[in-house]
């Protein structure tokens, strides 16, 4: 509690971790300045962290990878490295909160415990590659410290500063200017001076061209000529471009040349002007007249991250589905629905009820769209898969958010991507909103193959709409957007959004209260704590209104769960 009531301050005295770890630690790595029981502590404590998040056959060799290029960056003997593999195969998790404390008495770590997350973010960035599975450990670690995510947040974007040649803003003062600059070299030269020590890796960058000012002459002096020199080569600066994308177009560069399959529109449209080392994705269910024609009007206020899109997707047909729901449930029919509800069992299982006839006759309106866009949907979906499994956004993580059969989208794209090789470490987090998807634990297994972080199932009981589509279905059928999905993984996460969802046109129409639901990040609570991380949970401060009491109480027992 000591730790978090620590972080309740001002944006500026909350940042400053992160500003501190940049500006007054000396530029030695982390290992070199810890004691043997720290590095020791350190180093065991991810173990059993990977473990603990990555349990599964499958990840066995991800978690062998990190630990021994880890035992090597902290410069640890060789002699160790059998009981750090023990941890990463799953010995020793009761070890957790004592090798926590050992780290934390180190005095490297006293003052600034964000130093942890710097030396992991370097770590985890030195071949230019930020595997999503690494971003989730990181988050992991970060709340085991109890050290703030935004601070993980500030030291990504410093990262990213201090490899650009960014022009300050003529309102500032020229001493903040001063301070800013001063940390983005500082956390360059850290990142470079580990760049070296383990090999002459390379250093991350947007596209070739802003590799200039990291391999000038000047390179030399800060991290050697043999380093200097690792960073100048054609290979080097190839991989600095890799983590953005094909030459810095990344996702906004792709747009369909000619029709793919039933696909007719697929291009990614930014929502934001950043970069940033993680991106996100939003996928919109779909699109009527008026304020919500545009596929990005249900984001304007998401704030998952500084670089965020969103997938522009058969836009004839999402428009045509669109006018039919306002015809639907703006009408007469709309009650006789609600009064319907009455004598339905909201118990998730879609059964054949007894619908009013008023209801029946105007059936076909809105069967014929649905069912296009069903079908359209899961092309979309798998079209989506092989964009990211080609790393068109580039080698960083990405978390994907989409509502109705933007859900569905998702759904089918991470089942694509499922049977795919090298399909792991690409997604980070992933939300799925009043999903029309089957909501049976078994057809959501393949899924935690390709999800590092978080499935968030976010749900309304009462949803007419989703059930009345699904009547004419032969058998009894789970939907995902009625009801919890029960898959036993630390991965999921169920929302009961009934008390801010009373039907299907709400995901679009109450996005920004849903966001706020399921924690992620707004324009209005950028501050608040993004609660993806598996364990982060805990870190939640308890918020006065009804909404947020109930979110946290189904955080609380994620975590349980998790543990």
């Amino acid at each position: 509690m000591a730790a978090e009531e620590k972080w309740k301050g001002r944006p500026s005295e909350r940042h400053s971790g992160a500003e501190e770890a940049g500006e007054k630690e000396p530029c030695a790595l982390l290992g070199q300045r810890l004691g043997e029981p720290g590095r020791f502590a350190y180093a065991a404590l991810c173990g059993i962290s990977l473990a603990r998040l990555f349990p599964e056959e499958e990840q066995s060799s991800f978690r062998t990878e990190f630990i021994e290029g880890f035992v090597k960056w902290l410069a640890l003997p060789e002699a160790v490295l059998p009981a750090m593999t023990a941890f990463a195969s799953g010995l020793g998790g009761e070890g957790t909160e004592t090798f926590t404390e050992i780290l934390l008495k180190d005095p490297v770590l006293k003052e600034n415990p964000v130093v942890i997350t710097q030396d992991l973010l370097s770590f985890s960035l030195r071949d230019g590659y930020y595997d999503a599975r690494a971003r989730v450990l990181i988050c992991h670690i970060t709340w085991l410290l109890r050290v703030p995510l935004e601070e993980l947040e500030v030291l990504e974007e410093s990262l990213l500063e201090s490899l650009k040649e960014q022009k300050e803003e003529e309102s500032e003062t020229a001493e903040v200017s001063r301070r800013k600059k001063e940390r983005r070299r500082k956390l360059k030269r850290y990142l470079l001076i580990g760049l070296a020590t383990v090999g002459g890796g390379t250093v991350i960058g947007l596209t070739g061209g802003l590799a200039a000012p990291l391999v000038a002459a000047g390179a030399a002096t800060v991290i050697g000529s043999a380093g200097a020199a690792a960073l100048g080569s054609t290979a080097g600066i190839a991989v600095m471009a890799s983590l953005f994308g094909a030459a810095g177009a990344g996702l906004t560069g792709y747009k369909m040349k000619k029709r793919v399959g039933a696909i007719e529109e697929f291009e990614f449209l930014p929502l934001t002007e950043g970069k940033q080392l993680h991106i996100t994705i939003a996928i919109t269910g779909w699109l009527c007249t008026g304020k919500y024609g545009s596929f990005t009007a249900p984001w304007s206020s998401m704030l998952r991250s500084s670089e965020q899109y969103c997938l522009a997707w058969e836009s004839k047909y999402l428009m045509e589905l669109g006018n039919a729901l306002d015809s639907l449930l703006n009408g007469f029919v709309n009650m006789m629905a609600q009064e319907a509800l009455k004598f339905t069992v909201l118990s998730g299982i879609v059964t054949a009820l007894t619908w009013p006839a008023s209801l029946l006759t105007v059936a076909s309106v809105i069967d014929n769209p649905w069912g296009v866009c069903l079908h359209r949907s899961a092309e979309v979906g798998k079209h989506l898969a092989h964009i990211l499994l080609s790393r068109r956004q580039g080698k960083r993580p990405v978390t994907l958010i989409g509502f109705s059969l933007g859900a569905r989208v998702i759904y089918f794209c991470l089942q694509e991507m499922a049977q795919e090789k090298d399909s792991q470490g690409i997604i980070e987090d992933v939300v799925l909103l009043g999903a029309p998807v089957e909501g049976e634990a078994k057809h959501w297994k393949a899924i935690r193959k390709v999800v590092s972080g978080r499935i968030i199932n976010g749900y309304c009981r009462g949803d007419w709409l989703l059930r009345f589509v699904y009547r004419t279905s032969s058998v009894q059928i789970k939907v995902a957007g009625l009801q919890p999905v029960n898959l036993d993984d630390r991965r999921m996460a169920n929302m009961d959004l009934s008390s801010v969802v009373n039907g299907h046109l709400d995901y679009m129409k109450q996005m920004d209260t849903i966001l706020k639901a399921v924690g992620v990040k707004t324009k209005e609570c950028c501050l608040e704590e993004n609660l993806f991380s598996p364990l982060a949970k805990k870190s939640q401060r308890a918020a006065g209104s009804e909404t947020r009491e109930e979110e946290n109480t189904v955080r609380e027992e994620d975590v349980a769960d998790g543990e």
